[in-house]
């Protein structure tokens, strides 16, 4: 059940995220489900291990500050990628 959650959580945070920096268009469901899972991993790492910011540590669960980390990740990943042209 917990894979179904991570998933869904993934797809959710991956579809804003996108939707905020304009690449929906040329992303599909898988690549918003990765984006969105490794965007709230790599928000949890950033933001709650490495600032230390204490609610940022749930990124990526269901929870309203878990989506919102989530998304921030996301939206760091898609600017990274951005930054090195892998998407437009």
């Amino acid at each position: 059940m917990g894979w179904i959650v991570i998933i869904l959580v993934g797809a959710f945070v991956g579809w804003l995220a996108s939707r905020m920096m304009n690449t929906d268009e040329q992303q599909g469901a898988l690549a918003n489900i990765g984006i969105g899972i490794v965007g709230s991993i790599l928000g949890s790492w950033l933001f709650g291990g490495v600032l230390g910011i204490g609610s940022a540590g749930a990124a990526g669960t269901l929870s309203v500050w878990g989506i919102i980390w989530g998304v921030v990740g996301a939206v760091v990943l898609i600017a990274l990628l951005k930054a090195f042209k892998v998407l437009k």
